[in-house]
């Protein structure tokens, strides 16, 4: 992708990508990771690379999000202490999965989730905070451990777990839940994946600058969306982009998985 014109093609492709995946609550490596691989990246360096760019989809997101209620930073923190070691193990142990097997399992759970929501109308749009006593907490510790496993070791679509567990699990609405998977896991979660992951695998820097700042700007105008428009539409946008996400991700998996089974 050499001159403006690659670089142009980077920007609108991050910038659709993160858009929706801001108003959502995940999803960017929807688009943005499979086209990285399309263009001729080898897939730890395109995940590398996407996930440094998807550090900007969290600061353009909290850029908008600070505008709006206040985040509970002692909530926070507990979500990013639970998550970040999973992060941590998904990136030690992502070259030891079978990528076919692992994309799979992860396209069903993601069609499941949209599935799911689909299926509860009433679900995510009131805020009613619960499960905060210990043992409450635990629990949600350990299913924000999880999730960060995944996220350190397949991006494609764990934001989207993320905000399906604050809302079903801790009591939260959608945009609230959005608020905090686009802060913690888009900077803190991502970030923490990046760094891991650049030690293994080189990065397209001169890549970066493109999808950068179509990560900033979609951040930034998809939090705007949610929070002007509400919890019925970010539960709609999330509902579809976990169809696609699913579907897209048990495509990508379907030629290893015959390739493994005939061997």
């Amino acid at each position: 992708m050499e001159g403006w014109s690659g670089q142009g093609v980077l920007f609108l492709l991050s910038l659709v990508a993160n858009t929706l995946s801001s108003l959502a609550g995940g999803g960017a490596g929807l688009l943005q990771l499979p086209v990285l691989l399309f263009l001729g990246l080898a897939f730890p360096v395109a995940l590398a690379t996407h996930k440094i760019a998807s550090i900007a989809l969290g600061v353009g997101a909290t850029l908008r999000h600070l505008r709006g209620d206040a985040i509970n930073w002692r909530f926070a923190a507990f979500i990013l202490a639970a998550g970040l070691p999973g992060v941590w193990l998904g990136t030690q142990v992502i070259l030891l999965i079978p990528e076919a097997w692992a994309r799979a399992a992860l396209g069903v759970l993601t069609l499941g989730l949209g599935v799911y929501s689909w299926r509860r109308p009433a679900l995510g749009q009131q805020h009613a905070l619960r499960n905060t006593h210990r043992d409450g907490l635990l629990l949600g510790a350990i299913g924000l451990f999880a999730i960060g496993v995944l996220n350190g070791s397949l991006t494609s679509g764990t934001g989207l777990f993320v905000t399906i567990w604050l809302v079903r699990w801790f009591g939260l609405d959608y945009t609230r839940a959005v608020t905090y998977t686009l802060i913690l896991v888009g900077m803190f979660w991502n970030g923490t994946g990046a760094w891991f992951l650049a030690q293994q695998a080189p990065v397209r820097w001169d890549w970066l600058p493109a999808l950068l700042l179509g990560s900033l700007l979609g951040g930034y105008i998809g939090a705007h969306l949610a929070l002007k428009h509400g919890n019925r539409l970010v539960k709609r946008s999330f509902e579809i982009l976990t169809v696609l996400v699913g579907a897209k991700l048990l495509i990508d998996a379907w030629p290893g998985l015959l390739a493994s089974l005939s061997t």
